[in-house]
């Protein structure tokens, strides 16, 4: 199966703040945007990254599943997390729901939250630890990895 895009939909009953909030604090772009739905993308690296939001209880979803997203964490990987640190926690003010640190298996980073309480994981790839660090399968993963710090 050859896969042309694959993006996560948040279901919220606050769809323009959600997707006001992605635009100003992530650097998306609004592609196409409804009062009950909102297509965003980011062009700004090699991948292009999209992200839609969603009214729970619009037509195209199930009447059993028109629930506000929840339990969701989306991963922010970035260049340098303490930058983004200080922006979006010291200036801006997020919520902080994990403080920065760095963790044994190969990650700096931070958690905050959207507008809807969805955990946002801001992430800079760090070198494992020699514990950690056979855990990797190293050839996928000094690919993925190309030109980050390792």
């Amino acid at each position: 199966m050859k896969i042309n895009s694959f993006y996560p939909v948040i279901q919220t009953k606050q769809v323009a703040a959600t997707a006001s909030f992605y635009v100003t604090h992530f650097g998306f772009e609004t592609v196409f945007e409804t009062d009950w739905y909102v297509s965003l993308k980011m062009n700004q690296s090699t991948i292009p990254f999209e992200l839609a939001i969603l009214e729970p209880s619009h037509s195209t979803i199930p009447k059993s599943f028109g629930k506000e997203t929840s339990g969701l964490i989306l991963n922010f990987e970035v260049d340098d997390v303490d930058a983004v640190y200080e922006k979006l926690i010291k200036t801006i003010g997020l919520p902080v729901h994990l403080d920065i640190r760095t963790e044994e298996f190969g990650q700096r980073h931070f958690i905050t939250s959207d507008p809807n309480g969805i955990l946002l994981d801001i992430i800079s790839i760090v070198p494992p630890s020699e514990e950690f660090s056979s855990q990797y399968n190293e050839d996928i993963w000094t690919e993925s990895n190309q030109g980050k710090n390792q």
